[in-house]
């Protein structure tokens, strides 16, 4: 097998849907009227309904599943930051890209269509986990 290199890995996208919001509230039991009532959520800063953040960093972990396969999600570092809200309609994608700092650390991020960032940061994969392509996708 040969090593993966940053032109090689998948991303994982989702279009954004009312129900996709709700269906993840039901979920992770996380009824905040910021996701799900628009008269609500118009009063607040964001001016509507906004997506949970944890949804948009869930791609980050499928993408990584993704690539480098289940084991390696039990031992990693993986630190972010939320820069945007995604909103209704949004269709986001994330994404990973090797780093020339380390081997086993890659760039992740999630962005919307019009390749706006909201989430971005780094996951440093363990060492004994080789980065090798298999059969993911």
């Amino acid at each position: 097998m040969s090593m993966q290199t940053a032109t090689e890995l998948h991303t994982v996208s989702l279009t954004v849907t009312e129900e996709v919001i709700r269906a993840y509230a039901e979920l992770t039991n996380d009824f905040n009227p910021i996701h799900l009532d628009a008269e609500f959520a118009a009063k607040t800063p964001m001016g509507r309904p906004i997506a949970h953040g944890t949804l948009s960093l869930c791609l980050i972990w499928q993408c990584l599943e993704r690539n480098f396969g289940a084991e390696v999600l039990a031992d990693l570092d993986l630190q972010v930051r939320f820069i945007q809200p995604v909103y209704v309609g949004d269709v986001i994608t994330a994404c990973c890209q090797a780093t020339e700092a380390a081997p086993d650390q890659h760039k992740v991020s999630v962005h919307g269509q019009d390749g706006s960032k909201r989430i971005v940061g780094t996951v440093t994969l363990n060492a004994s986990h080789p980065l090798e392509q298999g059969d993911k996708a």
